[in-house]
């Protein structure tokens, strides 16, 4: 067994591909909010191939961790010397190991925030990227608008030189660069909204209207925020996968990270400072991203939710067990066909039935092992961005609904925290007692859940989706979820 690092890198050479360039070389050209396994597996893998290829040596990565959870992944990659192993596991069950490199330092912010304030205000950064999930933007999701009402929001409005969170980062460091002369880095959202570098803009230039109006308008003046989409399908890491590691390829590494084989970055051509060449490492340098992230939005991640739920209330624990049971993946197969394909508009270079296949395969890849309790958390967040304007658009153009619904009130039924066997669901959300009490009034009040506008804006009020809500909640709750989606399929099949 040899421990990753540095100094054992020319040895795990020999049995894994690994980096080839001399690290020493590196200089930080990002910096990277939110170094989870989806960033290593995406981002910093694109970064890594050009490296390898002999580019973009001074677009290495300083990674940023803000939550407490991020000590121990500080602790880990400074160790690691910001190594690890990425194991890609095609469905054919063969493991492709790759050592990534591409970051050259971590820093964990609430033990030292003035080194990531330094980092961030040298010129040589360029790029500030963000995976901080659909709640880190802070928006309310009925006004679109900034809601500040978060504890580190609030400290970062009276400590605006100590922040705490990536939007006092963010302030904090280009107002040094505005007064030092340097050119603002470019911001580029890598998280699941739509329009990401939109709202990453506005509400940006919105916390600066609370805590340096003058500084708000020159942000939105100055300051890019290039749109993207991302897709990698990028479980947890597990202590099986620790072990994996260790057995099949002899490599002591904390934190490997696994993923599907399919990855895909589409990102908006707007960085005035200057990028890397994304473009040679596979990703899609375009002028409009509206189309691909709705598409993945919609189809995708919404599709996620439509199977999480269900299955996990039917005894499923894994997204692959739920995409190999028929009637589960005829299911899935409606939703797209019938009520977010039509949605969407015209998507270039690609076609959406095959796309809707693709999907379902790579729901089906039992090696990746992607949990539902994963594609369950942080439903309040998901729900109304990638579910929610399918249903509107639906209603507003006389579509059905009733898979959406079925969705909904599968969300609900989740939120009441068992299974149908009894056993206790434990409900990962920022809002988990609002929606869990809600959920709890619903066996007398059935509309108790939907009647949250926060999360569903006016669908309590819209007659042709409470019927087909109240439809499913009552099955749900009578028959459980084979027989709600029985019943739905039995309305008539999509082929």
């Amino acid at each position: 067994m040899v421990v990753l690092n540095s100094d054992t890198l020319e040895a795990i050479a020999a049995r894994v591909p690994a980096p080839a360039y001399d690290r020493s070389q590196m200089r930080v050209g990002i910096v990277h909010f939110g170094v989870g396994g989806f960033h290593r597996a995406h981002q910093a893998m694109y970064l890594d191939r050009l490296m390898q290829d002999g580019a973009a040596r001074d677009w290495a990565i300083c990674g940023v961790g803000l939550l407490p959870g991020d000590r121990h992944m500080a602790d880990v990659l400074q160790a690691q010397d910001g190594l690890y192993t990425l194991v890609t596991k095609p469905p054919d069950g063969t493991l492709e190991p790759r050592v990534i490199g591409s970051i050259a330092r971590y820093l964990y912010g609430p033990a030292d925030p003035a080194a990531v304030l330094d980092q961030m205000a040298d010129p040589a950064v360029r790029i500030v990227s963000l995976t901080v999930t659909e709640g880190g933007y802070h928006v309310n999701p009925v006004t679109g608008e900034l809601d500040p009402a978060a504890p580190e929001l609030q400290h970062d409005l009276a400590h605006p030189e100590v922040p705490s969170s990536m939007f006092g980062y963010v302030l904090a460091a280009l107002r040094r660069r505005r007064a030092a002369g340097v050119p603002p880095f470019t911001v580029v959202s890598c998280d699941n909204i739509q329009g990401n570098g939109d709202v990453a803009r506005a509400m940006l230039v919105a916390f600066a209207g609370l805590q340096d109006p003058d500084l708000g308008g020159w942000i939105d003046a100055e300051v890019s925020f290039p749109n993207s989409m991302v897709d990698r399908i990028t479980p947890a890491t597990a202590a099986a996968d620790r072990t994996m590691v260790a057995t099949r390829f002899g490599i002591i590494d904390e934190w490997p990270v696994v993923a599907e084989p399919f990855v895909q970055w589409v990102l908006e051509d707007n960085f005035p400072t200057g990028r890397p060449p994304f473009q040679d490492a596979g990703v899609q340098m375009v002028d409009d991203v509206v189309p691909y992230e709705m598409m993945k939005l919609r189809l995708l991640n919404a599709s996620h939710q439509a199977l999480c739920y269900l299955g996990y209330l039917a005894g499923y624990r894994y997204a692959h067990e739920v995409a190999a049971d028929p009637l589960f993946r005829s299911f899935l197969l409606r939703y797209m066909r019938a009520e977010a394909a039509p949605t969407l508009p015209p998507v270039p270079g690609v076609d959406l039935r095959d796309y809707q296949h693709q999907l379902i395969g790579r729901f089906a890849n039992a090696h990746v092992r992607d949990t539902l309790a994963r594609l369950c958390a942080e439903s309040s967040d998901r729900i109304p961005a990638w579910l929610v304007p399918v249903v509107v658009k639906n209603l507003q153009t006389g579509r059905s609904v009733a898979c959406s619904a079925l969705v909904v009130a599968a969300w609900a039924r989740y939120a009441e925290g068992t299974d149908e066997q009894g056993r206790p669901i434990e409900v990962v959300d920022q809002r988990r007692d609002r929606v869990m009490a809600a959920a709890g009034r619903q066996r007398q009040d059935e509309l108790a859940f939907l009647r949250d506008r926060t999360l569903f804006g006016d669908l309590v009020d819209e007659a042709r989706f409470v019927t087909a809500y109240r439809s499913a909640l009552a099955t749900l709750h009578r028959d459980g979820a084979r027989a709600a989606l029985e019943s739905l399929m039995a309305e008539g099949r999509i082929h």
